[in-house]
């Protein structure tokens, strides 16, 4: 197989899609440490040990007031950091669509940065109320207010690094970036676990027993059904190549990672019969559906999110071509990582060499459609975005050997070509698309 080096755009401060769940964990730590430091003030109060000279903040009016600004503070920065991140949530939304949402929401420094300062808050609001003055009586837990000081001092910190990470996310180039790196992992990731790939050495070897398994498929096989509605969203390759070996069975799994699945739809379906009940349980939980698309291993979502950034681009309200040209550049990049591996057969062989899982294959020829028919429907028009599509192919061309894959990509230079005869175009620009639908045209043939 032909390879290439990849560099690495995505972003490993990644966590999960949400905003409460680091903040959670770090305000449940800060209460822990709150009750470490508050046992530890209550020692020194009562004379069982003796801090610094230097930890001190003064007596209860003092404390009190420090902790007050600080609770002032705190509270104030915290509102505008939800306020910005909501902010850049709904500017997300608008500028790239609903499905990049997540990319935002699940960023590191944001997160670290809402849990910090409500973890700050809570820590100052819990020093402040044990903070007092009875009579002659006082508590002032020195090295817990010292602590909150800290804590709102990091947090401070963190703000500038927040700011910084708000102004680069937002930037059209760095969200683009982040989406090819998560594909690009995607690719390899699927790349490791696609099964058979689609060659003639491996047809000579198992084609005539995955034509007898499809065969018998649909009249022999048990049906196991979904047990709920959603998207195929993982598949565990490996779990169902060891149960069916171990049962001495063959699964075919009717739906790939990114489908949609209806409740009691027939899932897959288990060669011989009687091992359907057996083997109910183990694909069940093999299969993972949810509501909605991953990027594990559905490649052709990181296509689809790219492919949304485009289409918004070249929406008559934002008219943005440089941003279309810039999407079409990469998903080119992507479609010629994809050809360079192959494609894969859709069939997973068991220690034996026998085949034990059949599934559904992600197509060269799929990929290429899903990523270009609707770039290239939208720019109807825009000569800018037709040459680019065809300058795109071209160089496809000089990568791509497999006469599948090029007829894939001749069939979209037709395409774009047969628009753009159709389309009003002045004289220049005609002139411009034809040669490059020319070029594209003679560099796919060749070979």
């Amino acid at each position: 197989m032909p390879s290439r080096r990849r560099e690495h755009y995505g972003d490993v401060l990644q966590l999960k899609p949400d905003l409460w769940r680091v903040p959670l964990v770090m305000c449940v730590a800060t209460i822990m440490l709150f009750l470490l430091t508050i046992e530890v003030d209550w020692a020194a109060t009562r004379g069982q040990l003796t801090m610094p000279r230097w930890l001190s903040v003064g007596g209860p009016d003092d404390a009190r007031a420090i902790l007050g600004a600080m609770l002032g503070a705190v509270s104030t920065v915290l509102a505008l950091i939800f306020s910005v991140a909501l902010l850049v949530l709904s500017m997300a939304v608008s500028q790239f669509g609903p499905r990049i949402l997540y990319r935002f929401v699940q960023d590191a420094i944001t997160q670290l940065t809402i849990g910090l300062f409500l973890a700050s808050f809570v820590h100052t609001l819990l020093t402040f109320v044990v903070t007092r003055q009875e009579g002659t009586r006082q508590f002032v837990p020195q090295l817990t207010i010292c602590t909150s000081v800290v804590l709102v001092g990091l947090s401070f910190g963190f703000l500038v690094i927040f700011s910084h990470r708000i102004a680069m996310s937002i930037q059209l180039q760095n969200v683009v970036a982040r989406i090819v790196g998560d594909l690009d992992d995607a690719l390899v990731d699927w790349d490791r676990q696609r099964g058979e790939r689609a060659d003639a050495a491996g047809r000579a070897r198992w084609g005539a027993e995955l034509d007898s398994i499809l065969a018998r498929d649909e009249a022999e096989g048990a049906a196991i059904r979904a047990r709920r509605t959603g998207f195929v969203q993982m598949v565990d390759h490996g779990r169902l190549v060891a149960a069916t070996h171990r049962a001495d069975a063959v699964v075919h799994l009717l739906y790939r990672p990114g489908q949609f699945v209806l409740q009691n739809a027939v899932l897959a379906r288990v060669l011989p019969a009687t091992r359907g009940v057996e083997l109910t349980s183990v694909i069940r939980r093999a299969v993972s559906i949810g509501t909605h698309r991953t990027l594990a291993q559905d490649l052709e979502f990181g296509i689809a999110q790219l492919v949304e950034i485009a289409l918004r681009a070249l929406s008559p309200a934002i008219n943005d071509s440089f941003t279309g040209l810039t999407c079409v550049d990469w998903l080119g990049d992507e479609l010629c990582a994809f050809a360079l591996r192959g494609e894969g057969a859709g069939v997973w062989l068991g220690p034996t060499g026998q085949i034990r899982l059949v599934g559904q294959p992600l197509l060269f020829a799929r990929l290429t459609r899903a990523a270009f028919n609707q770039i290239r429907q939208a720019a109807v028009g825009n000569p800018a975005i037709s040459i680019r599509l065809l300058f795109t192919f071209t160089r496809l061309a000089e990568h791509i050997t497999e006469p599948s894959f090029r007829d894939a990509l001749l069939e979209q230079v037709e395409a774009v070509w047969e628009a753009t005869v159709s389309d009003t175009l002045v004289k220049i620009d005609r002139t411009d698309v034809e040669a490059a639908y020319r070029r594209a045209r003679e560099a796919l043939r060749e070979r």
